[in-house]
């Protein structure tokens, strides 16, 4: 059997089928190496941005020198970028090996095998369209306090800029039943907080028809869906289940019923909520097919915050879409300040294939883009700081993760609003997997500092030790 190594670029989702591209592996008798030089490479790509490629190509440039000197071994490539050039990428990179898409995540060990026995360079990017499989990873994040589970995969939006329903496919659910089962053995396993998965998570739709659609949900509506029933099923079937999240909803699917979902189960379904809206300008928003006005964006998300006061809001944002104007950027600046993000994911728009913004044109220049980009991220800084500094003095629900990267003499987690939270003087106490109760004492750039209440550090020092948590293996790379 081989050794490999799995190198990821991209978004949740990425991480995610890099867990399960593990899981397979390992299924098969594979070993993935913690030091020295594995016999297969797999890098798990991402391609909403066209600077994705650039990094593949760097990647494999790499390791093509590495394997001139080591010609068995392999390099495997996954994830959307092989999904959307399939052999025009194999062609273009020829120190490729094997090539699946997201799809194909079950057939590795097969096609693996038989390029280890010398077999010649595979590509495979087909859709289980007619048969959808979603494949869980409980070995891959055992021993970890948060864990990824899918809920759906495929996007039936047709945003102009967008690239996923192409690498994706379109909407396929998974049975509720079995999403619920799936946390119920994670959270067996440890796992104390679960995020749900989906291109729109929030669209989602029970293929056997289980859920029973709360009362605020009204069956006319078109934005309505089964995934507030999904939420509050979760809740109610896995009682241990401290924590839930879910990303990435779309704002149309923010439906009463999910609102109220929201006011019903706080604090297990946390305080926050990240809304892409991309936009400001109602006529930047039409071109990019979004399919909601400003208003509608800043109304629903009022009701939310009406019905769970103190609920934090991030956000994704493209700055120098086709046609932006001075006037549409500013748009999109107010309304970033009115909304009141504590955080966002700002990025210069690229024109991706196969989109129809690609008839648009691409007529922002470069140097504009980033001024714009620059100054959107200076006002999201400010309002992310004054969030922070408000949160000086007050008391919070913090779930331990493990030691802080930046510094492993403290602990660090999150709060039930998404706030990075540092814990200093407690590495001698078995934090991880906890929810203890700190006061905020600092605020920094984009984190906290807690210090535990002294309930919570006497409860530490007198409890037995939580579940210690695994080492997260997976070697992720910004995109």
């Amino acid at each position: 059997m081989a050794t490999f190594d799995i190198r990821t670029f991209g978004c949740q989702m990425n991480v995610h089928d890099s867990e399960r591209l593990e899981e397979v592996l390992r299924r098969a008798g594979h070993a993935r190496v913690e030091a020295g030089e594995p016999d297969v490479v797999l890098l798990n790509t991402c391609s909403i941005r066209e600077k994705a490629e650039q990094k593949l190509r760097s990647e494999v440039g790499k390791l093509a020198v590495r394997k001139r000197e080591r010609p068995d071994m392999l390099i495997v490539v996954a994830g959307c970028l092989a999904q959307q050039e399939g052999e025009k990428l194999m062609k273009r990179l020829p120190a490729i090996d094997l090539m699946i898409g997201p799809d194909n995540i079950p057939e590795l060990p097969d096609l693996l095998a038989d390029a280890l026995l010398g077999g010649p360079p595979a590509v495979r990017t087909i859709f289980d369209v007619d048969a959808p499989r979603f494949l869980t990873a409980p070995h891959a994040v055992a021993g970890q306090p948060t864990a990824y589970v899918t809920t759906m995969k495929g996007c039936n939006e047709r945003c102009t800029y967008c690239i996923v329903p192409y690498t994706r496919g379109p909407e396929r659910y998974r049975d509720s039943q079995a999403i619920v089962d799936e946390i119920r053995v994670l959270v067996e396993t440890g796992v104390r907080e679960v995020t749900l998965l989906g291109q729109t998570v929030n669209s989602y739709q029970d293929p056997a028809d289980r859920l029973v659609l709360a009362p605020e949900a009204d069956p006319e509506d078109p934005d309505e869906s089964a995934f507030a029933a999904l939420v509050r099923e979760i809740l109610t079937a896995v009682p241990d289940l401290w924590r839930l999240r879910y990303t990435s909803p779309h704002p149309r699917h923010l439906t009463p019923s999910l609102i109220a979902a929201h006011r019903d189960l706080a604090p297990r379904l946390v305080q926050h909520i990240h809304l892409p809206v991309q936009s400001g300008s109602d006529r930047m928003l039409k071109r990019m097919l979004r399919r909601y006005r400003r208003a509608e964006y800043v109304d629903r998300l009022a009701k939310l915050r009406e019905a769970v006061p103190g609920i934090t809001v991030s956000t994704d944002i493209i700055v120098g879409f086709s046609g932006e104007t001075d006037e549409d950027f500013e748009a999109t600046l107010s309304l970033v300040e009115e909304v009141g993000h504590t955080g966002v994911f700002g990025f210069k728009y690229s024109p991706r294939p196969f989109t129809p913004a690609l008839k648009m044109g691409d007529d922002v220049p470069e140097e504009v883009k980033s001024e714009r980009l620059s100054r959107l991220f200076a006002l999201s800084e400010r309002l992310i700081g004054e969030h922070l500094k408000a949160l000086v003095g007050t008391r919070q629900q913090v779930l331990v993760e493990g030691p802080s990267k930046a510094r492993p003499e403290n602990m660090s987690g999150r709060s039930a609003r998404n706030e990075i939270v540092h814990i200093p003087d407690a590495s001698d106490l078995a934090l991880s997997h906890r929810m203890v109760e700190v006061e905020i004492v600092e605020a920094y750039k984009h984190s906290l500092l807690g210090r535990l209440t002294e309930a919570s550090r006497n409860e530490a020092e007198s409890a037995a030790p939580a579940v210690q948590p695994g080492k997260r293996r997976l070697n992720v790379v910004a995109s």
